[in-house]
C-alpha cells in the first residue's frame, strides 16, 4: 500500500508522525478487508485554518475541524470492495493502477488540543483520528447512534491492536 504523506506545518511531533500514520492506515485498511496490495491513501498535515479552507471550498462549512475525509469509492456498504468493472476507471490511478481510497486531511492545531483535552497522548489522538478518517474512507458513518456506536467499536479494535490505549 502507498500512503503519501504531506506536511504544511513545522509542527514537530514527539515521535515519527509519518510512521504512525503509515502504521494505522494499513492496519485500518487490512482489517476492512481493503486490497491494500494494490491501493493508495493521501494524507495531509495541516493546521487550523487550512483546513477551515478545504471545509468551506468542499463542504460548505466555514469551520476548522479535526479530521477531513474524502473517500474515493462509493459504496452499496461499507467495506464491499468488489468494485463492478464498469467502474474500475473511475478508482484508479490511470499511470499505476492502483485503487486510490481517497484522502485524509489532519488539522494539528486540533490534535494536540484535542489530546489535551481528553487527557491522552498526540500520539493517540492522531492514531484516533487516522483511524476514524480511515473507516469513513471505507463507507462508513454516524449519522446515526448505531453508525455511531460501530465507528466507535472499530476504531478501538483498530488502536487496541496496535497497543494504542487511552492511556497512551
Amino acid at each position: 500500500m502507498n500512503i503519501y504523506i504531506e506536511k504544511e506545518t513545522d509542527t514537530d511531533f514527539a515521535f515519527d508522525e509519518n510512521v504512525l500514520i503509515k502504521t494505522v492506515v494499513e492496519h485500518a485498511f487490512s482489517s476492512e478487508g481493503a486490497p491494500v496490495a494494490n491501493a493508495c491513501v493521501n494524507v495531509l498535515i495541516t493546521d487550523s485554518e487550512g483546513i477551515r479552507e478545504l471545509n468551506r471550498d468542499y463542504r460548505g462549512i466555514d469551520s476548522p475541524t479535526d479530521v477531513l475525509s474524502f473517500p474515493n469509492l462509493d459504496f452499496d456498504k461499507p467495506s464491499d470492495f468488489d468494485i463492478p468493472a464498469d467502474r474500475k476507471a473511475d478508482y484508479t490511478d490511470p499511470e499505476t493502477g492502483e485503487l486510490i481510497l481517497g484522502d485524509i486531511i489532519l488539522n494539528v492545531d486540533r490534535i494536540f488540543s484535542q489530546a489535551e483535552e481528553y487527557g491522552h497522548s498526540i500520539k493517540r489522538e492522531t492514531a484516533f483520528l487516522v483511524a476514524h478518517s480511515c473507516l469513513h474512507l471505507c463507507g462508513y458513518d454516524h449519522m446515526t447512534k448505531p453508525e455511531e456506536e460501530e465507528m466507535i467499536s472499530k476504531q478501538e479494535e483498530i488502536l487496541n491492536s496496535l497497543g494504542i490505549t487511552r492511556g497512551d
